[in-house]
């Protein structure tokens, strides 16, 4: 069995407070369970026929009481002492926008750069500023022992430090709808110089070839449209072969008539190149009937948006 990786600095405070709780439950079950069989043996019927009356004592009383208050407070400061490092952030926590929707993460940049994974600089601390576009989700990053809901309406936080380079599984805790199993994602952690280089840079991923990121946008060679689609997380809500997800296909859409709603008013439209530049332009203008607002603002360069435009335009 594998052991989970100490990928961040609280990874350890985590696991010293769960391995404590857990000798004190241990500890207690055994002892419990042997004054139970001890006594049973004892208090036998074979041995004790009749029944005597057992009169009250101080002292024990006391000590089952005041013990277990003791060992309960103990783990709740040093619960609480780890917990309070967990919400102190540093101020020279880089903030990173974390937007969870049915059934994506997304990962926002102080410098606008958009991705579907997190890169992020060894040894350097991350806050991020977590936020639901639709349902409530839950951000879980086990290696670095990472959990917290990510509710609509709500604004939640977690920050971190990253203590070992390589990639680590993203998951969602919450069951927030049908495709909930295919909300997964990955933080990825590389040296401070090609973070550097990537952040101030042009290049889409901090060197990938040098990462296990088998099944990411990065890792496949394949139509430059279907790779910006899959980095910016479109495919996770349109599909490109006609199957039903959160918004509408790329199949077939081009020159298909749709009614839209504007202002909360009905219209019927024809798309064209034009119409789609405006609705990923802007999503919150007008959307398509029968699917939800659930379209965030993904910024794109124009050759970005135009390969996008050509590629929905041949998808009959």
């Amino acid at each position: 069995m594998p052991v989970l990786p100490h990928a961040s600095s609280a990874a350890g405070k985590v696991d010293s407070v769960f391995l404590f709780t857990l000798a004190l439950c241990v500890a207690f079950l055994v002892f419990i369970t042997f004054l139970i069989l001890y006594f049973v043996i004892k208090y036998n019927k074979k041995r004790h026929p009749k029944g005597v009356d057992i009169e009250g004592n101080t002292a024990l009383e006391i000590a089952w009481t005041v013990t277990p208050a003791i060992l309960f407070l103990a783990m709740f400061f040093y619960g609480w002492t780890n917990f309070d490092y967990m919400r102190a952030v540093p101020r020279d926590a880089m903030v990173i926008d974390v937007t969870a929707r049915q059934w994506a993460w997304s990962f926002t940049y102080p410098n606008g750069k958009q991705t579907d994974r997190l890169f992020v600089a060894f040894d350097k601390p991350v806050k991020l500023e977590l936020r639901s576009l639709d349902v409530i989700h839950g951000f879980f990053v086990p290696a670095l022992r990472i959990k917290e809901d990510v509710v609509p309406g709500k604004q939640n936080f977690a920050w971190f430090r990253p203590t070992q380079l390589g990639s680590f599984d993203i998951e969602c805790t919450v069951i927030c709808g049908v495709s909930h199993a295919n909300m997964l994602s990955k933080v990825v952690v590389v040296p401070v110089s090609d973070f550097e280089r990537w952040y101030f840079g042009s290049e889409d991923a901090p060197f990938p070839d040098r990462l296990n990121l088998s099944g990411t946008a990065a890792a496949v060679a394949e139509d430059p449209a279907v790779s910006v689609l899959k980095e910016k997380s479109c495919l996770t809500c349109h599909s490109i072969d006609g199957s039903v997800l959160v918004g509408p296909t790329f199949k077939g859409l081009f020159g298909h008539k749709e009614t839209v709603l504007v202002n909360g008013e009905e219209e019927e439209i024809t798309v064209d190149a034009g119409r789609l530049a405006r609705a990923i332009r802007n999503p919150t203008e007008e959307r398509v009937k029968g699917y939800p607002p659930a379209m965030p603002l993904i910024p794109l360069r124009d050759e970005e948006l135009n390969l996008i435009i050509e590629f929905i335009k041949g998808l009959k």
